[in-house]
């Protein structure tokens, strides 16, 4: 059997795996496919494939879109995308800045609130990396103003706490169609952080072509709703441990690992759509 893991983050979106340690975890694992798939970038496709090469390990060019919908953040998982695109890579450096904005956003926030953190702070964390609220969160820690990261997002930045700054200047359909115009296959990431199913049902309808099914946080139960839905609406499925590294413990490569056959179905999607 070969496994897969289509869900990790590098260095440069939020994650601390460089692409050397990334490819190294992903060996120590077993797995023989996995995908980078970035918070809106895809400066590590190219590091990570060239690396993997030499470990006998498959990658799968990816994405993970943030987008907005009615109020609410979106991730929006991009497959077998092209990632010289240019329409891509032009709304990649749109999404950039608004994201360094967002920071900024985030940072002022917290300051009304009574807590100072320098931008310099989080800067120094991401460097190359997409600017996400994890750098946050993480300089948080770092500055001894929230014990953990999970503190900080539960107290401060996390979804309707009082720092939280959505701001993401990109809907889910926008998203599920950049997608789809760099080639690739778009699944909706982690679905039960939705916690409304009837929103997939409009998303399917903008064009989504899959589920993240298998996920570290889906209880069986939400496995097996997702896989069914999947079936119901003939939509792909997919499955990854969404790992970070260090920045994110609870979720380690290797927690998900998904058989190799739904690589394959992936790869059938992509040619039955050229």
């Amino acid at each position: 059997m070969k496994f897969a893991d289509l869900h990790l983050h590098t260095v440069f979106s939020d994650g601390t795996y460089t692409p050397p340690s990334l490819v190294s975890e992903c060996q120590r694992h077993g797995l023989s496919a996995i995908s980078v798939t970035d918070h809106d970038t895809v400066k590590g496709i190219i590091a990570v494939t060239e690396i993997a090469k030499d470990k006998d390990i498959e990658v799968l060019p990816g994405i993970e879109l943030t987008a907005e919908y009615e109020g609410r953040e979106i991730h929006i998982l991009g497959y077998l995308i092209d990632r010289e695109n240019e329409s891509l890579l032009k709304r990649l450096e749109i999404l950039r800045e608004n994201r360094i904005e967002r920071a900024y956003k985030i940072i002022d926030k917290l300051k009304g609130l009574g807590v100072i953190l320098k931008p310099e702070a989080v800067f120094e964390l991401a460097k190359q990396g997409t600017m996400g609220r994890l750098h946050i969160a993480r300089a948080m820690v770092k500055e001894r103003i929230t014990s953990s990261i999970l503190e900080a997002f539960q107290k401060y930045i996390g979804d309707k706490c009082p720092a939280y700054v959505l701001d993401f200047k990109l809907s889910a359909e926008e998203a599920i169609k950049l997608i789809a115009d760099s080639g690739g296959i778009s699944v909706l990431a982690h679905p039960y952080t939705l916690n409304n199913d009837e929103v997939i049902l409009k998303f399917i309808d903008y064009g989504l072509m899959g589920l993240e099914a298998y996920y570290p946080e889906h209880s069986q139960a939400m496995v097996n709703f997702y896989l069914d839905l999947a079936k119901k609406h003939n939509l792909l499925v997919t499955g990854g441990s969404d790992s970070h590294g260090e920045a994110k413990l609870q979720t380690k490569i290797g927690s998900i690992k998904i058989p190799y056959n739904l690589v394959e179905k992936l790869k059938i999607a992509k040619d039955n759509r050229r």
